[in-house]
């Protein structure tokens, strides 16, 4: 059983805008990309069920939503507050998470293609990239988990409304709904990499 973290406190009237996040002091990357940082999302009952943006785990942490059990390394300075900033939060009351597909959604599809254009396999910024219609919807395709991609904006241009072998590209990996599954599966690979989050990932 892991211990309680005593880092996050409960605080409704506190807000996190406008924020001004900054790096450790040890020379790290700079406080804009820490905020968009991977954080793992527990359940109350230490099951990993979510990642999310660090913005968005301070936002809950602050709401009283979920407290920290780990840290980044970085420190949030904002008009009213200064915090440390999250790489793994858990939620305070147990949610039922229900053992299906998760709803197609712009944020799904690039955590589920990690934020690489399944063309030309780069990995991009959320705001670099785009969805792209596998099939066009001007030659019938529907905007579903098995025909939208994430896709960066030259490969968007590239491809147009033509089909795959009209344009000479190929996908990655032939893209399927996002299940719990899949999550799971996201979550290790980055767990991997970061010790902070193996031990919630790995048992």
């Amino acid at each position: 059983m892991h211990k309680h973290s005593t880092h996050a406190r409960k605080n409704p009237h506190t807000h996190p805008e406008p924020a001004k996040p900054t790096g450790s002091g040890n020379g790290s990357s700079n406080g804009t990309q820490a905020m968009h940082q991977p954080v793992l999302v527990l359940n109350a009952s230490y099951e990993p069920i979510n990642i999310c943006a660090a913005r968005r785990a301070i936002v809950l942490v602050l709401k009283g939503v979920a407290m920290t059990e780990e840290e980044n390394g970085h420190y949030l300075h904002a008009a009213r507050i200064a915090m440390r900033v999250p790489s793994v939060i858990r939620l305070v009351e147990y949610r039922r998470i229900p053992h299906q597909t998760r709803a197609l959604s712009r944020k799904n599809i690039l955590l589920r293609d990690r934020n690489t254009c399944q063309y030309c396999t780069r990995v991009l910024p959320s705001g670099d990239l785009t969805l792209d219609h596998v099939i066009p919807r001007s030659r019938g395709g529907l905007s579903t988990w098995e025909n939208l991609v994430a896709c960066c904006q030259e490969c968007n241009r590239t491809k147009g409304n033509q089909l795959l072998r009209e344009a000479g590209l190929k996908l990655m990996r032939e893209p399927r709904a996002f299940t719990l599954h899949t999550s799971r599966h996201i979550m290790r690979m980055i767990g991997r990499s970061d010790a902070k989050w193996r031990k919630y990932l790995f048992y």
